[in-house]
C-alpha cells in the first residue's frame, strides 16, 4: 500500500519512508513503515491498518485488531456490542481541549523537542503520552503480551518539520486538571447498580452524553453495562471520565462496572488466568484491585458491585477448579476494599460452574450473578444452568438478547439487552422449612434384601413394624430414598425401639454432599424417640439417603424402623 516517497492516506496525515532527518529512534526495520500525524512520526508495522477518524467520525475504535487510530474518537455507537479481546492499537489525536479531557494522571509528558517520553507507564493496559512538541495525545492500548511490542513503537517516534507545538497553558490546565481529579473524583450517586428491578443494557464502548440523554428520555432502559477495567476490553472509552459518571447517574441510570480481563484457561481467549488453582486465585486479587481502582477513579464508590466478565468456555475439571479459584480470588478481596463482587458469564460454562460450586466452602460465593442465556424472556431464570434457590434476594442479572440494534430517541447503538433484579443486600434469604419422615413401610422409599425381616413386637416402633437382621460381615444395608428439595443442610434423625437383645453398635450410613459418613448408635438404649445423628449437607434430588448396615461388630440384631430429614 505504500508508495516509495510520501504517500498521503488521511488529511493532515502520511504514511511515509523515513528521510535521513526525521529517522525514528527505533530504526525501521523491513515490514514496518511510518504513519506521520501532525508531525508526530511513529513507526508501526506494515499489516496495521489506520483508520482515519475525521473522514470516518462514527468508525468503532476497537483494540481487537493492530490498527492507528488518527484524530478523535467519535460517540462509538457504531461498536458492536460483543466484541472481546485485545491486540494492541495506538488511538492519535489533537491535544486540544476535547483530548485534555481524556488525560489520565498517570500520562507521561515529553520535554520540549522530544517525541519520546522515557519512564512512561502503562496504566490500566494501555500507555499514555502527550508530545508536546507535535500537539498530539497518543494512546497504546495492549495486553501483557503486547505491551513490550507498543514501547518499541512508541520508542521509535520522532517529530517532523511540519510539527507544531501545543500550548504550553492548556497542557498545564490539563495536567492539573487530571491531577485533581484522581485526587477527588466526582462521585456517582449512591453505589452501583444499586437497588435496581428492570430492564437494562450493555454494549462495547459508554456511549456519548447525548445518546444516554436520547435513551433516556425514550427507551425502557434504565441501567447500562459500563467496561471499567482488564486487559481484554476491545474497545476504546473516550467518553467514560468521572463526569460522564456523575452525569448519568444524577439523570437517574444505573451502571454496571464491568472488568473484561484474565479468562479461562482452557478457552481460547486472551489473556488467560493460570492453569494452577493457587496462581488463579491470586491473579483474582490482583484483577479486583484493579477493578477497584478504576471504579474509584471514574466516582464509582464503595458499596457498588464489579463484574466480571468471563466469556465462554469449554469447561472441565481443572478449568472450572482455576476459574474457581480466581473468583474466590476476586471476591474477597473485592470485599477487602468494600465492594461486592459479581460475574457474568455463558449458562453453559461460568455459570454451570459457579451454581455447581455454591455449597463448596473450598470456593468464595459471588454476591451476584449476571447469566448470558440468550432466551428472549426479561427475567432473571438461569433455565437449566442455575438452581431457582441459588443467588435469590436481589442478586441476578440475565442477559437474554445479544447484539441487536435499537433506535430510541432517533439514536442508534448496538446492544445486548439486559434484566435485572440486584440490591446492595447479599444476606441468603433464610431458608424454606422442610421435612420429611421415610418409615420402613414408605412407598418407594425404602429397599431392603430377603435377609431383612419385619416385627411389630415392640411397642416403641414407628407405625406398623420395622426391620431387623442379624449382624454380618458383609455389605447388605436397608436403605431410606428420599427427594430433598435443595442443596443444603439437614439434621438427620433417626427412630427405632429399644431392647437389650438389639445391636449396641449399629451403623447408619448418611450420603453426604462430599460422600459417605457413618454414624454409630446403641439401639438398646433411647428407643420410642427421635435420636439425631447430626447435621449433613445433602446434595438436592432423589436418592438414597440414609442406610442402615449389618457390618458391626456389635452384638444383637440391627433394626431399622423409621429416618426424619429437617432443613436447618
Amino acid at each position: 500500500m505504500l508508495a516509495a516517497a510520501i504517500s498521503v492516506a488521511v488529511a493532515g496525515s502520511s504514511l511515509v519512508t523515513a528521510p535521513t532527518w526525521a529517522k525514528p529512534a527505533d530504526a525501521v526495520t523491513e515490514g514496518s513503515r511510518i504513519v506521520d500525524y501532525r508531525g508526530y512520526r511513529v513507526a508501526v508495522p506494515a499489516s496495521w491498518q489506520v483508520v482515519d477518524l475525521s473522514t470516518a467520525p462514527r468508525a468503532c475504535v476497537r483494540f481487537d485488531r493492530p490498527t492507528v487510530y488518527l484524530g478523535h474518537p467519535g460517540d462509538q455507537s457504531s461498536c458492536p456490542a460483543d466484541l472481546v479481546g485485545r491486540t494492541a492499537a495506538l488511538v492519535i489525536e489533537p491535544l486540544d481541549t476535547v483530548a485534555a479531557g481524556r488525560l489520565a494522571p498517570q500520562a507521561a509528558v515529553t520535554a520540549t523537542g522530544a517525541a519520546v517520553a522515557a519512564g512512561a507507564v502503562s496504566h490500566d493496559d494501555a500507555i499514555q503520552v502527550a508530545v508536546r512538541g507535535a500537539g498530539v495525545l497518543v494512546t497504546a492500548a495492549h495486553t501483557p503480551d503486547t505491551e513490550s511490542l507498543v514501547r518499541r513503537i512508541l520508542a521509535s517516534a520522532s517529530l517532523g518539520r511540519d510539527a507544531k507545538p501545543s500550548s504550553a497553558s492548556l497542557l498545564a490546565t490539563a495536567t492539573a486538571t487530571g491531577a485533581a481529579a484522581a485526587a477527588a473524583p466526582l462521585a456517582a450517586a449512591g453505589p452501583q447498580p444499586g437497588v435496581y428491578t428492570g430492564k437494562g443494557f450493555d454494549t462495547c464502548a459508554a456511549p456519548s452524553q447525548s445518546t444516554m440523554n436520547a435513551w433516556r428520555n425514550s427507551s425502557p432502559y434504565r441501567a447500562v453495562g459500563i467496561y471499567i477495567s482488564g486487559a481484554s476490553r476491545s474497545c476504546a472509552q473516550p467518553n467514560l471520565t468521572a463526569s460522564w459518571v456523575t452525569n448519568q447517574t444524577a439523570n437517574g441510570w444505573r451502571l454496571i462496572p464491568i472488568e473484561l480481563g484474565r479468562q479461562a484457561p482452557c478457552g481460547t481467549r486472551q489473556p488467560k488466568m493460570s492453569a494452577d488453582p493457587a496462581t488463579a486465585r491470586s491473579q483474582g486479587v490482583t484483577a479486583a484491585n484493579s477493578a477497584v481502582s478504576a471504579a474509584q477513579a471514574l466516582g464509582i464508590p464503595a458499596g457498588s458491585a464489579i463484574y466480571n466478565d468471563i466469556e465462554q468456555y469449554p469447561s472441565n475439571a481443572s478449568c472450572k477448579a482455576a476459574v474457581l479459584s480466581f473468583l474466590s480470588g476476586w471476591t474477597e478481596q473485592l470485599h477487602v476494599r468494600g465492594y461486592l463482587s459479581g460475574m457474568y458469564s455463558s449458562g453453559s460454562s461460568g455459570v454451570t460452574d459457579v451454581c455447581s460450586a455454591y455449597h463448596d466452602p473450598g470456593y468464595t460465593r459471588l454476591d451476584h450473578l449476571w447469566i448470558a442465556w440468550w432466551n428472549g424472556v426479561a427475567d432473571t431464570d438461569a433455565g437449566p444452568y442455575c438452581d431457582a434457590s441459588y443467588y435469590t434476594n436481589h442478586r441476578r442479572l440475565h442477559q437474554y438478547v445479544g447484539e441487536v440494534l435499537e433506535t430510541w430517541g432517533g439514536v442508534q447503538i448496538n446492544i445486548d439487552r439486559n434484566y435485572l433484579d440486584v440490591s446492595t443486600s447479599v444476606s441468603e434469604p433464610p431458608p424454606t422449612s422442610w421435612s420429611a419422615v421415610v418409615d420402613n413401610t414408605t412407598a418407594g422409599g425404602f429397599t431392603a434384601s430377603a435377609n431383612w425381616g419385619s416385627s411389630a413386637f415392640s411397642a416403641q416402633r414407628y407405625g406398623a413394624d420395622y426391620r431387623f437382621a442379624d449382624p454380618v460381615a458383609a455389605s447388605d444395608p436397608a436403605w431410606y430414598r428420599v427427594t430433598i428439595p435443595e442443596t443444603a443442610s439437614y439434621e438427620i434423625a433417626v427412630w427405632y425401639p429399644a431392647n437389650a437383645g438389639y445391636n449396641d453398635a449399629t451403623p447408619f450410613i448418611v450420603a453426604t454432599a462430599g460422600g459417605n459418613q457413618t454414624v454409630t448408635v446403641n439401639q438398646r438404649v433411647n428407643g420410642g424417640q427421635w435420636i439425631s445423628l447430626g447435621v449433613f449437607t445433602l446434595t438436592a434430588g432423589t436418592g438414597d439417603k440414609v442406610g442402615v448396615s449389618r457390618w458391626t461388630t456389635g452384638t444383637g440384631y440391627v433394626i431399622a424402623d423409621a429416618v426424619r430429614f429437617t432443613r436447618v
